[in-house]
């Protein structure tokens, strides 16, 4: 992550190069691991054929998908700087239902493909010691430092975080030296650069589109890269590629060689490591681990982001974000954490080994892609680009990626049900709480504030009404300056009359705008009803309680507010006037029926209501100073039947 006062790496510098490959390569980076091993266990046949055939569809896969969709197309679909499907949702200015749905989907599957990435990596690294001792157990060394690595989530990761991009720099250089190693030996390797290899193998080898859903095991991480663009700039991002891709492509060519030269057998031996000098095996497989744990550690840590994105755009339910540390950018979420934890250590366990895991890895993350593309598709669209180079993006990119998904649905029964079920989870916590809201915001009902203005003066001097707070405090919905729920209007006047001093409605408006933090305010009525309207930037953490505060410093300096209490006693000695906060929470009465998809939706909403916190946690209010009311959701029904008075 990038400190607040470092924000200059975003600019083009070695030292930004060097931040970037340890924030952004090391899902893609650490690929090579198991990639040649997944392919030479996939299928069998002509050795040459496959192994030539194999390397051209790595390269070309790593030239098509990462360095042309996502290096120079996607990453300028930045919203203000940052990246990420979620934020390529929030660039689209027409956001129908159709596109909230993809948006979902893509998410899901990035978070579920998440899950297998520590798993996979970690353990792939650590069987890399069987070579040293067969007989080792790995699974319990991959379950100590993956419950390590989400123990140390809570503290922050800065402390370790600035290690990252040098110790990567000695893991794709290690990459680069070894795969060149073999190349020197084997120059005849290169020819798998020509693209006809790629095309003639998979015409004519038995069974060679299953191939693909190993190859695809070699760009998983092109979607990370992109949710990775805020933290570091398209320009490092875009510089750096140029050496990750170098030394990617030599290390799977020096694998490819070693595989004609040594014709191995036994297909469960891993050409990364075979590729190492005896006497370096040792520091390899400790290199390897690092760059496996740093791989992880970028995955966690944009799971947690994804989801504070996701709560921020409406799309999860409200859950406590925290910030461990000063740095900019890097949030904890405890829930998702703990649930990631859960859920590594069962993958850990149930696959017991990577080669089981290879068999479940990239399936739901081509749907992540293939979700991007929609996206990416009607944003360029929207940029009122030629219709024929959209519709040629769309087309290639469709299909590149159909090819990837159908190869991929071979590995279904075989452990990519996993990350779909989990995706699949997911989808209905999203589903669940995006359209409960929409459901329950259909039915909110908004008055004129200022039909109510006088009303509210006159409540406020009428002291035959006790007085409930000198000032009251209320989290309004309403977009509009004069706009005011009709619920808030039901809690003053109806439900019991609340006089106060001063009525305070805030407004808290989430924008796409990742980085806005601003606030105007309205006198609608100068001391008596003030609405205040805060512009925050979907990144920024709502802490309103804090803001409120610094608000009312500001007023109160400007004369425009006085904040001493009204009660004689306490203003002759300078003491500051109470404010109350009221929280409303709707709630559906059995009353009224909905439509039975709505009672379904519904349904689901409520589920996700008991992972979700309350605004009042949600907004950072202090809860020693709001009290909170239910308030019917009030829904118009034909009566077609009256009950009859009996005399």
């Amino acid at each position: 992550m990038v400190k607040e006062s470092n924000a200059s790496i975003r600019k083009l510098t070695v030292a930004g190069v060097i931040v970037t490959l340890g924030i952004v390569y090391g899902d893609i980076g650490t690929s090579p691991l198991y990639v040649m091993k997944a392919i030479t266990a996939t299928v069998g046949g002509d050795r040459t054929l496959l192994i030539f055939g194999a390397l051209s569809c790595i390269v070309w896969t790593l030239t098509l998908q990462t360095t042309i969709k996502y290096i120079f197309i996607t990453l300028r679909a930045d919203n203000h700087g940052e990246g990420g499907i979620f934020a390529l949702y929030a660039l689209l200015k027409k956001k129908s239902l159709p596109i909230a749905i993809l948006t979902m989907i893509g998410g899901c599957t990035l978070l579920a493909d998440g899950i297998i990435t520590p798993s996979i990596t970690v353990t792939s690294s650590i069987e890399g010691l069987k070579l040293i001792d067969p007989v080792l157990s790995v699974v319990p060394i991959v379950l100590l430092i993956v419950t390590v690595l989400f123990f140390v989530q809570q503290f922050g990761t800065n402390f370790i975080g600035r290690s990252f991009g040098p110790m990567m720099v000695v893991w794709f250089a290690m990459l680069g030296v070894l795969g060149l190693s073999y190349l020197i030996k084997y120059p005849a390797i290169l020819a798998a650069l020509n693209p006809m290899y790629a095309i003639k193998f998979l015409s004519t080898f038995p069974q060679g589109y299953l191939i693909l859903g190993a190859v695809f095991l070699c760009t998983t991480g092109a979607e990370a890269l992109y949710s990775d663009l805020g933290h570091c700039g398209i320009k490092n991002i875009r510089v750096s590629w140029i050496f990750v891709k170098i030394t990617l492509i030599l290390n799977y060519l020096g694998q490819g060689a070693w595989y004609l030269m040594a014709h191995p057998s036994d297909r469960n031996i891993n050409p990364f490591y075979a590729i190492m000098p005896d006497w370096f095996l040792l520091p390899g497989i400790i290199i390897a681990t690092i760059a496996a744990i740093i791989a992880s550690q970028a995955l966690i840590s944009g799971s947690f982001t994804l989801i504070s994105e996701a709560i921020s755009l409406n799309f999860w339910p409200k859950v406590r974000v925290s910030q461990p540390t000063e740095v900019k950018g890097q949030v904890y979420i405890s829930s998702i954490n703990w649930f990631l934890w859960a859920a590594c250590c069962f993958v850990v366990i149930y696959f017991g080994e990577s080669s089981k895991m290879e068999a479940a890895y990239g399936l739901s993350i081509t749907i992540t892609m293939i979700m991007t593309t929609f996206l990416l598709v009607r944003y360029l669209n929207q940029l009122k680009l030629p219709i024929i180079i959209v519709g040629l993006i769309f087309l290639v990119y469709l299909t590149i990626e159909g090819a990837f998904l159908f190869a991929n649905l071979n590995k279904f029964m075989h452990g990519g049900w996993f990350t779909i079920f989990a995706g699949f989870l997911f989808f209905l916590i999203m589903y669940g709480w995006y359209f409960g809201r929409r459901i329950k915001n259909k039915y909110i009902r908004f008055e004129n504030l200022n039909d109510y203005a006088g009303l509210l003066k006159e409540l406020s001097k009428d002291k035959t009404v006790p007085k409930f707070a000198s000032n009251l405090v209320y989290i309004v919905k309403a977009n509009r300056i004069e706009q005011i729920e009709a619920k808030i209007i039901f809690s003053i006047i109806n439900k019991r009359p609340k006089r106060a001093d001063t009525y305070w409605f805030i407004h808290v408006d989430r924008l796409n705008n990742p980085d806005t933090f601003e606030y105007k305010v309205h006198h609608i009525i100068p001391g008596v009803i003030i609405k205040i309207d805060f512009h925050l930037g979907f990144k920024v953490e709502p802490r309103i309680n804090l803001y409120f505060k610094e608000v009312l410093e500001d007023l109160e300096m400007a004369g425009e507010i006085n904040l001493t209490s009204k009660y004689n006693s306490l203003s002759k000695h300078n003491i500051l006037g109470d404010f109350l906060f009221v929280n409303l929470d709707r709630i559906m009465t059995p009353d009224y029926k909905l439509k039975p998809w709505e009672t379904f939706t519904m349904g689901l909403h409520e589920i996700t209501r008991w992972m979700s916190i309350n605004d009042v946690k949600a907004l950072g209010l202090d809860t020693s100073n709001v009290i909170e009311e239910k308030v019917p959701i009030a829904i118009e029904q034909v009566i077609t039947q009256r009950i009859k008075r009996r005399s």
